[in-house]
């Protein structure tokens, strides 16, 4: 079964994107916020895609290509010669209208775009690790259909509309959560609850295509064009529910830290909660809570973990 990889990578510290950005969200939006949609936690990089390629190389060798979408972007220490990796630049396979983006739930929408994908593929983004050795079959059935993780952790239509009421907040993330589960419940009769994993994702390439183009068309026509973090975005965790409520994907639920495990940047020390639960997926994971002292620890953390250059890498870098 030949299985490909795909990431979205920017680098946050680009002067020519730096100058996109602000010439399209005006230079207050484009400043550093803190907020959940407006944070430099969404476009610093702390080389964690080099780190990330490792852990691919090291436990997942068996992935046939990877694809890294940017945005004018290429890391310098990736070797564009490898046969195995391409830099998909956003012009590719986002239409004129949703270009610039700074919005990752509008550039997933069309990942299915890039050409040469193979028809099944696992979607990550760069701050996403393997820390065990994985085959196919953790993410693909026998009969080739993915498998969609959800955690047992419910996401409650009562507790969400409670919240809306009181005027109690309710993130922009798990308001995007919600909104998917209910437009595929509004189709499908169906409503999973279980909230979504923060993690590497697998999907058939046709499925990913039928249901942008045809099943959830509007929802994304209206999203395209919110540039960077908008409330209302479409979010493609929809695409996985989907896949479920009509029989194109499996459900698995995540059973523990030892399969799936999420680190907050913002909670060190990180090597202690790695070591005590040794999942085959980690996710260290950037916010508006995570400061600069916390984004210091990352890279040495990365290095003690994946120290051995992979062959994605240009040599010597």
């Amino acid at each position: 079964m030949d299985i490909d990889l795909v990431y979205l990578w920017v680098d946050g510290s680009d002067p020519a994107w730096i100058a996109r950005k602000r010439a399209a969200c005006g230079i207050e939006e484009a400043a550093e916020g803190t907020s959940e949609t407006n944070c430099k936690a969404r476009w610093t990089d702390n080389d964690e895609l080099k780190y990330s390629l490792r852990s691919a190389e090291r436990f997942a060798p068996w992935i046939r290509r990877v694809f890294i979408v940017t945005d004018g972007q290429t890391p310098g220490w990736l070797d564009t010669s490898n046969p195995r990796v391409r830099v998909v630049d956003h012009t590719e396979i986002m239409p004129s209208e949703a270009r610039p983006c700074f919005n990752a739930s509008v550039i997933e929408h069309y990942l299915y775009r890039i050409p040469e994908l193979g028809e099944r593929f696992l979607f990550a983004n760069d701050d996403m690790f393997f820390s065990a050795p994985v085959g196919p079959e953790f993410f693909f059935t026998d009969d080739s259909l993915p498998y969609v993780r959800l955690q047992r952790k419910r996401l409650g239509k009562l507790r969400l509309v409670i919240k809306r009421a009181f005027g109690i907040g309710f993130g922009h993330y798990r308001r995007m959560l919600f909104n998917s589960a209910h437009s595929v419940e509004s189709l499908t009769g169906k409503y999973y609850s279980g909230i979504p994993h923060h993690n590497i994702d697998a999907y058939t390439r046709e499925d990913y295509r039928h249901a942008v183009e045809e099943v959830f068309r509007d929802e994304i026509a209206a999203s395209a064009t919110h540039h960077v973090r908008t409330e209302g975005d479409f979010h493609r965790s929809a695409i996985g529910l989907w896949t479920l409520a009509t029989g194109r994907a499996h459900l698995k639920y995540i059973e523990g830290r030892r399969e799936c495990m999420r680190i907050g940047v913002h909670r060190p020390p990180f090597i202690e909660k790695l070591r005590r639960y040794s999942p085959s997926l980690f996710c260290l994971n950037d916010s508006q809570r995570v400061t600069d002292d916390n984004r210091a620890l990352i890279r040495p953390f990365l290095e003690t973990l994946f120290p051995e250059p992979s062959a994605f890498e240009k040599p010597g870098e």
